[in-house]
């Protein structure tokens, strides 16, 4: 009899073992599936990524483009020099010594008659006397000239100088302060230009006087800065000095 009673409530708990089998299971699983959903919901990832070909990036709106690190307006230089002339005002590069008034072109062809002679001393009756003596040096006015061209000369006599005035004067030229006090004519035409914005053959004009490291300084001082010579409307030599 107890044979068959057990035997009787076998198949009475197969069910219910099966039902805790199997809620067993689901508890066991549920956290993973919790994982993947939450794995689905982080930020930046979708249904996509299970593609081989990776998602744009996302871009704000009302962010603009990425631009140049330092944008100018259009047309304005690069760079601005302290010093640099203003390249918007033209110079008018003159080479006609014909067209200068007569008292300029006497004044000039003396000059070039001293220089070439070799004799410094030539150039002193040139020079003038007191208030309107030829300035030779920045600063204070000098009461010896000729000693003054002397001591900047390269050498013992002044040859040297004598080269460079010639040098000068044998390039083109500008007309200066129209109308006013200070009217006049300077050589050489680079004392008024831009020397960023040469042009070739202005620039071999240029390097006949100095040489390509003096350029390469003057550009970045920002102006011509070697001797410049300047005779007034009326035919005074008005300075020959060095400096900007």
């Amino acid at each position: 009899m107890r044979t068959d009673m057990n035997n009787a409530s076998r198949p009475a708990m197969a069910p219910l073992l099966l039902a805790i089998s199997l809620g067993a299971s689901s508890l066991m699983s549920a956290p993973s599936a919790f994982a993947l959903s939450e794995l689905q919901k982080t930020p930046g990832l979708s249904d996509s990524t299970s593609s081989d070909k990776p998602a744009a990036p996302s871009v704000p709106t009302g962010v603009p483009a990425p631009g140049p690190v330092i944008s100018k307006p259009d047309g304005q230089s690069p760079d601005t020099t302290p010093g640099a002339q203003d390249s918007s005002k033209p110079v008018d590069v003159l080479y006609d010594i014909s067209k200068v008034p007569e008292p300029v072109r006497r004044m000039r062809e003396q000059i070039v008659e001293a220089a070439a002679s070799g004799d410094l001393e030539r150039l002193r009756p040139l020079f003038g006397t007191g208030a309107t003596q030829t300035q030779v040096s920045v600063g204070e006015a000098t009461d010896d000239p000729i000693g003054a061209l002397k001591d900047l000369s390269g050498d013992p006599d002044g040859d040297e100088i004598l080269a460079i005035i010639l040098d000068i004067i044998s390039t083109g030229f500008v007309h200066v302060g129209q109308g006013t006090a200070d009217d006049m004519y300077v050589w050489p035409y680079f004392a008024e230009k831009d020397l960023k914005k040469l042009t070739p053959p202005e620039r071999v004009e240029l390097l006949r006087i100095v040489t390509a490291g003096d350029l390469s300084d003057m550009q970045e001082f920002g102006g011509y800065n070697f001797y410049r010579l300047g005779i007034t409307a009326d035919g005074k030599w008005k300075f020959f000095t060095a400096g900007d």
